[in-house]
């Protein structure tokens, strides 16, 4: 469907949702070798990568509300992939053993997600709209 066919294709809302949906469907086929929505993938991936974070510093490396990383590392935690350490008035979050073997599997879905989606839009094209709508966000956030 060209832009003439669309009565929103000049709205930023609608066009980013309708990406978005995409990507998400996209995300949940590649990443269901593992069992795990995109979010919980990610989740580990960052906590794998800095463990001892604070669900602040991974709401910031997320780009998600504190109180949606602390729902997601409690479902983490309650499937045994996470652990919360209190050291003094902070929480530090911890990955197990379970989520650091994953890590390998997530990683290879992650790179299938991306490898899908640049086989579509090409590599330059989808390089350059992953840094546009980064910066957008960055630019548009609160």
């Amino acid at each position: 469907m060209g832009c003439d066919q669309s009565t929103y294709c000049r709205c930023l809302y609608y066009s980013a949702n309708a990406l978005a949906r995409i990507l998400t469907r996209m995300g949940e086929e590649e990443f269901a070798p593992v069992g795990l929505p995109p979010s919980y993938a990610f989740l580990l991936m960052n906590v794998n990568a800095h463990p001892g974070s604070t669900p602040t510093e991974v709401s910031h490396h997320m780009m998600l509300a504190p109180s949606t990383v602390t729902r997601l590392v409690e479902k983490m935690e309650d499937a045994g992939y996470l652990r919360r350490k209190r050291e003094g008035k902070e929480i530090h979050i911890f990955p197990t053993a379970k989520s650091r073997r994953l890590d390998p599997k997530i990683k290879s879905c992650w790179r299938a997600l991306h490898d899908r989606y640049v086989k579509l839009l090409g590599k330059e094209a989808s390089a350059r709209l992953t840094a546009d709508v980064f910066e957008a966000a960055l630019a548009l956030e609160p």
